[in-house]
């Protein structure tokens, strides 16, 4: 390189990335997003996470819905009734399961028909007790029923 500024910037830059990749507090694992009919407006997207310290899921957003919420769903007076939550609190080293029936994502206003086998990005976004945020960014296959794991 003729310019070492440039390449000293390049290399910043390269160990920042490599050091907050190795510093991700949350772990995503199984995700996926189940497949849509032509013209639906709604779906859910499904996941493991796994965080080494308390934290909690802030937000999520996707390219292929206007809106992405986290949803719980519970029994209440023997109706089972599904409602936004301003946020996910995971445990430091506990798995919460996001999956149907559950707690989960929530895309709405969806901009295209989702088929399986393509695939949907999603960006979590996740708070510490300090206040931090970390961003994650999940690829999730696009499957009728929830893939088998490996």
């Amino acid at each position: 390189m003729k310019n070492p500024r440039i390449a000293v910037a390049l290399l910043a830059a390269c160990l920042t990335m490599s050091m907050s990749a190795s510093q991700a507090q949350v772990v995503v694992t199984g995700a996926w997003v189940r497949a849509t009919v032509p013209n639906q407006q709604a779906t859910g997207a499904f996941m493991q996470l796994l965080s080494k310290k308390d934290t909690t899921l802030v937000s999520a957003r996707s390219d292929i819905a206007g809106i992405v919420e986290v949803h719980e769903m519970k029994m209440e007076n023997d109706v089972m009734r599904m409602r936004a939550v301003d946020g996910l609190k995971l445990p430091a080293n506990q798995p919460v399961e996001l999956k149907s029936g559950g707690y989960h994502l929530m895309m709405m206003d969806l901009k295209k028909q989702l088929k399986v086998g393509t695939e949907a990005q999603i960006t979590l976004v996740f708070k510490n007790a300090k206040g931090d945020s970390e961003t994650t960014y999940v690829h999730a296959p696009v499957a009728l029923t929830q893939p088998k794991r490996k």
